[in-house]
């Protein structure tokens, strides 16, 4: 009798299943839930033409020389108690080679309130910087020339008015719109779906989105206009497949609304950008990065009919997972940020923040903020994983994770699809019910051990000594009171309530409001005196609750 050899492949797998099997109940899969084989080999490299950056579809990359050609863009989030302080601090990190501004502002900012609102109490310059009015944003960029820098600012409810601020300030330093660049959020759907700082209803909100691309693609072309953010809907508690699929939707649901409004693709395609989260499943983020790119080029050329490249480009900024710090063991967030980095660089970002190690407890110390950015200079110079353009492209493993992210993705597209698309899927409640199923699925992992946090559910310790902690000077909030009680004072009230006035009958009838904001900002009209002058007309959105 003929005994036939076994093959390479049979030895080992066989070898494997009569060899020791790691029997610590811990669980094998992705966060996201992705089964995982114990090896892949070519059988599981996708049968498709070789992909190379900077050509169609982007799997590895927008750009084809990558990080050859240029690093990614160090911005670190910044923002804390008054202009004057964050002022400072962004000198502070400039002078340690950041190579972008980035704006966090406070809650009651967030929120559309002014410092003096009695909402705000207790609220001001916690986790952002106060901004009031046009006064603030002067000081805010003090000595920082707007023409030389680019600037992301983290706003969404209020992004028009931000926007208009900031232009309004480049105005003063001679710079005109059309010669500034940067990001503004400016994602309201996210808001809906996970973050809840929604002030106005869903119809609004969006008006307001689509009148600030339509404004920025005549007069600030280099702007950024949305960066579509999956990051606060994976904080939340989404899977990476969640995260990949709801964010890309919102992308597109803000296309299909520009489009609605007579705009041509290709004026303001280019200028949408994407916003994600890194977290600690190192290999699963990679994947979402390079399906990301892919899903985004086919669809913008195949359903969009996009001709400019540009718009079949999909860039994006990426944050560390701010949910995967611990309080526990706060210098091991080190460790865990530096790897959650890494992921963002190998899967083709073109921006990066890297979390301090106490930002779990409150807003960064010079110090926690110095070691983040390092961490990113690091990766950058001294482990060479700037020097050869997605080093993982052709991974067996890591391209058979791209295909099935792309393919979970697809999956959920068809399901918002039949729902009848992002906002009836927001008033059914779609979205938020798939997160929350996610995080508790989670949370049961982490109690049952299956998934191990270290120094949270196994390897504690007993005594923990403190770390030192930013602590807002509570005189900061009195001073902040009193100076937007002050600009009212001084300003000319008559210009003032004239521009509001006609920013009201603007927004009752179908004019871009960008116009009517800024002159309202020139004016120096607060922000809370901008916001409510359009609640009075939109109204304010009340969520139905998720059981």
């Amino acid at each position: 009798m003929k005994v036939r050899a076994r093959g390479p492949k049979q030895a080992w797998k066989e070898d494997f299943e009569s060899g020791p099997t790691r029997d610590d109940g811990i669980e094998t899969s992705t966060i996201s839930g992705v089964p995982l084989r114990p090896l892949y080999t070519s059988e599981d490299l996708p049968r498709r033409p070789e992909e190379l950056p900077g050509r169609f579809p982007y799997t590895r990359g927008i750009h084809t020389s990558g990080y050859r050609g240029r690093l990614w863009t160090m911005r670190q989030f910044s923002g804390f108690a008054t202009a004057e302080e964050t002022n400072r601090r962004y000198k502070y990190l400039l002078a340690n080679g950041q190579t972008g501004l980035s704006v966090a502002f406070d809650m009651p900012t967030l929120m559309g309130q002014d410092s003096d609102a009695p909402t705000s109490r207790g609220e001001i310059g916690h986790c952002g910087v106060a901004v009031d009015s046009l006064a603030d944003m002067e000081t805010l960029f003090e000595g920082i020339p707007l023409g030389d820098i680019t600037t992301s600012m983290t706003i969404n409810s209020p992004a028009a008015i931000l926007l208009c601020m900031y232009i309004a300030v480049a105005e003063g330093q001679g710079v005109p719109a059309s010669g500034l660049g940067g990001t503004l959020q400016n994602d309201i759907l996210k808001e809906f779906i996970a973050q809840k700082e929604f002030i106005f209803p869903p119809g609004p909100s969006m008006r307001l989105v689509v009148d600030s691309i339509e404004y920025c693609a005549k007069e600030v072309p280099r702007w950024n206009t949305v960066s579509i953010s999956g990051y606060h809907i994976r904080e939340a508690g989404s899977t990476a497949a969640q995260e990949l699929a709801f964010t890309l939707a919102d992308g597109m649901a803000y296309v299909d609304a520009c489009l609605e409004r007579g705009m041509r693709i290709d004026d303001f395609a280019s200028r949408l950008s994407f916003f994600f989260d890194a977290h600690i499943d190192f290999f699963e983020e990679i994947a979402k990065f390079r399906a990301a790119r892919r899903i985004w080029a086919r669809w913008m050329r195949e359903r969009y009919g996009a001709q400019d490249e540009r718009s079949w480009k999909l860039r994006f900024h990426t944050q560390t997972a701010g949910v995967s710090l611990t309080a526990q063991q706060p210098e091991l967030n080190i460790a865990r940020t530096a790897v959650e980095a890494l992921a963002a660089v190998l899967g083709g970002t073109q921006s990066l923040h890297t979390n301090a190690m106490d930002e779990v407890l409150a807003l960064p110390t010079d110090r926690a903020a110095r070691i983040a950015l390092r961490t990113q200079q690091m990766l950058a110079y001294e482990t060479g994983v700037a020097n050869t353009i997605d080093p993982l492209g052709g991974s067996y493993f890591v391209e058979a994770l791209t295909d099935e992210m792309e393919r979970q993705a697809e999956a959920y597209f068809k399901r918002i699809e039949d729902l009848g698309g992002v906002i009836p899927a927001i008033e059914a409640s779609f979205f938020q019910k798939e997160i929350a199923d996610a995080a508790f699925r989670y949370q049961q992992e982490l109690e049952q051990k299956r998934r191990l946090m270290v120094g949270v559910n196994e390897f504690t310790v007993d005594d923990e000594p403190p770390i030192e902690i930013l602590r807002i000077d509570p005189k900061l909030e009195r001073e902040q009171v009193a100076r937007v009680r002050g600009v009212r004072a001084k300003r000319d009230q008559a210009r003032c309530s004239n521009a509001l006035n006609r920013l009201r009958k603007a927004a009752a009838g179908t004019d871009n409001l960008m116009p009517y904001i800024l002159e309202s900002v020139r004016a120096y009209a607060t922000e809370g005196e901008i916001m409510n002058s359009l609640i009075e007309v939109f109204g304010i959105y009340t969520e139905t609750a998720v059981v």
